[in-house]
């Protein structure tokens, strides 16, 4: 299921790679977001550890991000930046997917 490139350092990704990881990005939140939703919709105690949960990683996210493009750590050029943010978000989506299947799925 992960793109062939996953796991590349920033800027060996191809052009390809980076829109494969777009397209994955787009799938997995496709994924996520009925599943969260269900989640919080249900209410009580798990809906209200998935909220913070939620904003506590977007926080973090974010944060980590901000720190990785301020440092250079995305290195230069558009195809590297681009594909160093998507694969940011791409891993915390996935995890995200990941989780909450197998909290469904028991």
């Amino acid at each position: 299921m992960e793109n062939s490139q996953a796991g590349a350092e920033p800027g060996e990704q191809d052009w390809f790679g980076v829109i494969s990881d777009c397209w994955w990005l787009g799938a997995e939140s496709a994924m996520v977001i009925p599943l969260r939703l269900t989640r919080l919709a249900l209410g009580g105690k798990s809906a209200c550890a998935e909220a913070r949960l939620m904003v506590s990683e977007k926080i973090e996210a974010h944060g980590d991000l901000a720190r990785a493009l301020a440092g250079g750590e995305m290195g230069s050029g558009a195809k590297a930046i681009t594909g160093g943010v998507v694969s940011h978000y791409l891993g915390y989506v996935r995890g995200n997917r990941i989780r909450l299947t197998q909290d469904l799925l028991g």
